[in-house]
């Protein structure tokens, strides 16, 4: 088993933690000829039985601004700390951990207010708080994807149809909203252009932090 990381936005987060999301499609660097479907074995994302750990925007407290998460886990380790911790705040929803331990890292002990923003590609696998199991891999052109598979990447619904996102319009198909989703990740054209991508379908199987 791999543990292997993969990033997220904060509206995939939300539908993740949500249990909406089960699924993710990333386009396949290989695009090779018309017709020429690339191979499994180059997939970046493992296959069944491996783990996922998510990547997403976050912070930490003032006190750590100046630190990247590579030297916090150091510093934690040098402290005696058997793993890399520390208080950690999540953009997608603002959970946190543990208070306490938020105030005694503070510049006061009335003082809980988070530091500077941290991409999502900046963060360490000991911030992470979700990992994922891999239950399928496969490869399909963009525009094979189904209602139902449209569904299980984590869209909202509502009386007035579907959306993929909060700030994206309604649609009455699920296809038309995974296809509005796409092209606001992908940019105009992309669902067009009918790329071969990667269908990484998994499950979450832990929380590794939750809000105080």
């Amino acid at each position: 088993m791999r543990e292997l990381p993969i990033l997220f936005s904060a509206p995939m987060v939300r539908a993740i933690l949500d249990g909406r999301k089960t699924q993710t499609r990333r386009v396949c660097k290989d695009q090779h000829l018309p017709g020429h479907k690339p191979s499994l074995l180059e997939c970046p994302y493992g296959k069944p039985g491996d783990r996922l750990w998510v990547r997403e925007a976050w912070r930490v407290p003032v006190s750590l601004d100046d630190l990247s998460g590579k030297r916090i886990a150091e510093k934690c380790l040098q402290a005696g700390y058997r793993s890399p911790w520390c208080p950690t705040q999540y953009e997608a929803d603002g959970a946190r951990t543990s208070e306490k331990d938020w105030r005694e890292f503070g510049p006061h002990p009335s003082t809980t207010a988070p530091g500077r923003y941290r991409h999502a590609r900046f963060m360490p696998r000991w911030a992470s708080r979700i990992t994922l199991e891999v239950t399928g891999v496969r490869v399909e052109r963009l525009q094979a994807i189904s209602e139902a598979d449209s569904i299980a990447e984590g869209l909202l619904r509502d009386r007035e149809g579907w959306r993929g996102a909060p700030d994206l319009p309604w649609f009455a198909s699920p296809l038309a909203a995974y296809r509005s989703l796409w092209e606001s990740i992908n940019g105009d054209g992309s669902w067009d252009a009918n790329p071969w991508v990667r269908v990484v379908e998994f499950r979450r199987i832990e929380q590794e932090a939750k809000a105080a």
